[in-house]
């Protein structure tokens, strides 16, 4: 049975498209003395139009937060983006790598973000904001789940110029031939992780927050959205090649698959108890109080 599959991707290979006859580079400005990579424009990307799409929500009648709290929300989520993300990534897939390597964990341009981690992060820093100053943190992760779809859009399509993340060996016919991964076609999963993280969550978020009432049921937005990419994930991991060593822990799953679990489990929970915990606004003068 494994044989005609491996002779099927041999005879295909020669017909697949071909990464680095794209026109592709992980660089999009070399100056020598300077180099600016496609995966920093990603993140500088979701981080600014991820802020300015934040401020369009809160100009919304009965927002959890002013202008002054979402300037200091994008700096908590970038911390957290950042710092989140790489220990994510260090401890949940490579920490016997990375400690024989710790220099290496500072080397965020070449790579190795953990979305999870960086959930962890941001969820920290909303959690810090909303203890600070008085504010209902669930309501303000419902606001900023609604801007991430940005990020993991631009993000999935960095790593796919990176030519890293390749998805598992495929005859399909818009399979591609990633340097990295061998003279093997593969799934380009990561644009359909762009598809289904970036586009399809994000118009989603869109129609839940702007046509219907679930911005006043906190914890109803940002349960969509941990709900969708799980299983978004869940499913992509089917076709993704996992990292080494993770392709299948114990229990038959791989370390994508097993993250996000938990992440479902907590989106629908949070979505089936969120007209308990529904605000009433005052349509004037934007005042919100529990229902």
């Amino acid at each position: 049975m494994i044989l005609p599959h491996l002779a099927a991707a041999a005879v295909d290979v020669t017909s697949a498209l071909r990464w680095e006859n794209m026109g592709l580079h992980p660089v999009a400005l070399d100056l020598g003395f300077f180099q600016l990579r496609w995966y920093s424009l990603a993140y500088l990307a979701g981080i600014v139009i991820g802020w300015w799409y934040l401020l369009k929500l809160i100009d919304r009648p009965g927002a959890p937060m002013a202008r002054r709290h979402a300037d200091d929300m994008v700096f908590y989520a970038t911390l957290g983006v950042l710092l989140g993300g790489r220990l994510g990534y260090v401890l949940f897939y490579k920490p016997a790598f990375y400690l024989e390597n710790p220099i290496e964990i500072l080397q965020v341009w070449d790579g190795g973000m953990s979305f999870h981690g960086g959930v962890i992060g941001v969820s920290l820093g909303i959690l810090y904001l909303a203890r600070k100053h008085g504010l209902h943190w669930l309501r303000i992760h419902d606001y900023v789940a609604c801007c991430v779809p940005f990020g993991l859009f631009f993000g999935r399509v960095a790593n796919f110029i990176n030519g890293e993340l390749w998805g598992r060996p495929t005859d399909v016919a818009w399979a591609v031939v990633f340097p990295s991964g061998g003279e093997v076609p593969r799934h380009p999963s990561q644009l359909y992780e762009a598809g289904l993280e970036g586009l399809l969550l994000g118009l989603i978020l869109w129609y839940l927050f702007w046509r219907t009432d679930a911005r006043y049921q906190p914890g109803r937005l940002v349960g969509t959205f941990i709900l969708v990419y799980g299983i978004s994930r869940f499913l992509v991991e089917m076709v993704r090649q996992p990292d080494e060593g993770l392709e299948h822990l114990a229990w038959g799953l791989t370390m994508g698959q097993t993250l996000t679990l938990p992440m479902i489990i907590g989106g629908l929970y949070l979505i089936a108890t969120s007209k308990g915990r529904r605000e009433r606004v005052d349509p004037i003068a934007g005042n919100e109080s529990i229902a």
